[in-house]
């Protein structure tokens, strides 16, 4: 109860408060993707480059008081960053989510992961996007089942989910 209370006494009071202090989220998370990204840490430079708007917006979004930046821009930051979830700047749910699915990319590189593929009678090659990434990972999880079912000869028990029809994984590109 105490820490509601506290969340109370913190929230904005003026509308004015209230665009304070989401300019100030947008560009705190802005600092935090650059930074963080699994194919970062990126410049401004480099980021503006990629997103196809201007160094100087981006210097603008980061900076105490924000910028009144448009929804076009932080649409095309979001997705340059392969982040489809555009409220990823706005609501900290979908923040705190993004940044697991990030987080658990970018523990794969650096575990020498990201080129993960069933061996073929050809080389495979090796995953550049979150989104290959992530394919990757489903063709590995079927061919899992698949050995699984054929090495137990029966179909799953009642409590086991066959994966083509368990739910796809989350998707932050």
């Amino acid at each position: 109860m105490e820490e509601q209370h506290a969340a109370d006494t913190s929230a904005p009071r003026t509308l004015d408060d209230h665009v304070h202090a989401t300019k100030a989220a947008i560009a705190a998370r802005l600092r935090h993707i650059r930074r963080n990204h699994p194919e970062g840490p990126f410049s401004l430079a480099r980021l503006a480059d990629l997103a196809g708007v201007s160094k100087r917006t981006l210097a603008s979004v980061e900076s105490a008081e924000g910028a009144n930046l448009t929804i076009e821009t932080l649409v095309k930051v979001a997705h340059s960053l392969g982040i489809q979830r555009c409220a990823y700047f706005l609501d900290d749910q979908v923040f705190q989510q993004v940044n697991k699915e990030l987080e658990f990319i970018k523990e794969l590189q650096e575990s020498k992961a990201q080129g993960l593929a069933l061996r073929t009678s050809h080389a495979a090659p090796v995953a550049t996007t979150t989104a290959q990434v992530a394919q990757l990972l489903a063709g590995i999880i079927d061919a899992a089942a698949q050995a699984r079912d054929s090495l137990h000869g029966v179909l799953p028990t009642s409590g086991e989910e066959r994966h083509a029809s368990s739910p796809q994984p989350p998707t932050y590109t």
